[in-house]
């Protein structure tokens, strides 16, 4: 089915959790937890029960290994009747977007009427890994008969068996190009001739706009406070209401003291980069007639409940994981030639700020009518993005990327962005690890 040719998606209601800096003040919360904290709060806003979801569709990158299928944990953990269906998707960066898409398609196909899609990751808790000789020794260890025969194999551990192996370092390094993300960006970075000035720049409006926006409260209408056991504080808990990253008074001067991280020449510092982060978000969607009984029946209630908006059209593009950041360009592309809209048509477009030097390389060739010629198979250019429409309440620089959940959040900002202007239409795309990019329109009444 042409899903770009299908009724509407509606978007009845979305919340998120806070987003953190990994290790920081969600690093005790699970990935099922965040998201069994964002379902509530969404159940709560739609005036919906659990039991009236038929289905759940929940993006995550690095699954816990106690959960596997984790929307299914988190789907019975969030007391959504056992009987009814639920099931993780995984396209890294966009794993978020492609639960919402899922959702959609299980509805146009009748397999479901009302979908709880989303997003979680917990990349606090991304395991460390152990060496393969190290494990051959555990296993020894771990199948010897007696203790002697344990003590034997432990005695043949040396201290380089200790070291471990990061789990989001792999994750974070694409397996055919053999760059890590941020190499990638490096990759850009002297492509387009991106200076670290022009980074940091971007990296410090990232942080005023999104201050700004949490000062004036707009990021709280989507943010659900959580309640945490901080690490090594024992039973003292916490609660988060906002999120951890955006720092007001953030300034050129500070940013250029940081040093690359990527390339010992390179331009790419933390401080330009979006972070590793926490955080899950929710969102309940359903058929656009669906949204019209659903409006209808809760018309007269004291606190009525109209949907944030809809999902009209999708693409997704595929790019040389070198260049993985240009991924929301191809994908940009594909979509305006699917639905015949130009860049122009849009009031507000969000792009995931992975890096700030991969949105500034979009930017770049998205103006370039050579770009098109060369690499989209077009004679005019998609288009000037006008800075001023984009990422206006700041950017995962600032707010965070947890991998699983940032396609659903960029929805979902983007959403109440353009509710907060009075706006109809937006764009949401990102770039995806492993070289691929996925756009998204939104529309409002």
């Amino acid at each position: 089915m042409d899903m770009t040719q299908a009724k509407r998606l509606a978007i009845l209601a979305g919340v998120r959790t806070p987003q953190a800096k990994a290790f920081g003040a969600l690093a005790s919360v699970s990935a099922v937890e965040l998201s069994v904290c964002a379902n509530a709060a969404v159940l709560s806003r739609a005036q919906l029960s659990a039991a009236s979801i038929d289905e759940v569709i929940m993006g995550n990158v690095s699954g816990p290994a106690d959960s596997a299928n984790i929307a299914r944990v988190i789907s019975l953990k969030s007391s959504i009747p056992h009987d009814h269906i639920a099931h993780t998707v995984n396209r890294n960066c966009a794993s978020g977007m492609e639960a919402i898409i899922g959702a959609w398609q299980a509805i146009a196909m009748g397999r479901s009427q009302i979908v709880l899609a989303g997003g979680t990751e917990s990349m606090s808790q991304i395991p460390m890994l152990v060496r393969e000789k190290t494990k051959a020794k555990l296993l020894t260890a771990a199948r010897a008969k007696s203790w002697a025969g344990r003590l034997s194999a432990y005695a043949r551990l040396r201290l380089a068996d200790l070291k471990p192996v990061m789990g989001v370092e792999l994750g974070l390094t694409d397996p055919t190009c053999g760059l890590n993300m941020g190499q990638t960006a490096e990759v850009l970075a002297d492509e387009f001739s991106i200076s670290r000035q022009e980074q940091d720049a971007f990296a410090v409006e990232s942080h005023r706009r999104a201050t700004a926006a949490a000062q004036r409260g707009f990021l709280s209408k989507e943010i659900t406070p959580i309640s945490t056991v901080l690490p090594g504080k024992g039973s003292d808990a916490k609660l988060v209401d906002n999120d951890v990253g955006p720092r007001a008074g953030q300034s050129l001067e500070q940013l250029a003291k940081l040093r690359p991280i990527f390339r010992k020449d390179g331009s790419v510092t933390a401080g330009n980069s979006c972070p590793l982060t926490d955080g899950a978000t929710s969102l309940i969607v359903c058929g656009e007639k669906y949204a019209a009984e659903y409006s209808a029946e809760h018309a007269q209630a004291a606190s009525s409940v109209k949907p944030l908006g809809y999902v009209s059209a999708y693409a997704i593009a595929g790019c040389d994981p070198r260049r993985m950041g240009l991924g929301p360009v191809f994908a940009v592309a594909k979509l305006l030639r699917q639905t015949g809209l130009k860049m122009t048509d849009f009031d507000l477009i969000e792009i995931n700020e992975a890096f700030a030097v991969q949105v500034l390389a979009c930017l770049k060739a998205s103006a370039s009518a050579q770009f098109a010629q060369a690499e989209l198979g077009q004679q005019q250019a998609l288009g000037e993005i006008n800075p001023e429409i984009l990422n206006v309440n700041g950017g995962a620089i600032a707010l965070g990327h947890p991998v699983g959940a940032t396609g659903a959040r960029l929805v979902l900002t983007l959403l109440h962005a353009l509710q907060d202007r009075g706006l109809q239409r937006g764009l949401a795309t990102l770039c995806v690890g492993g070289g691929q990019g996925f756009a998204v329109v939104v529309e409002r009444e």
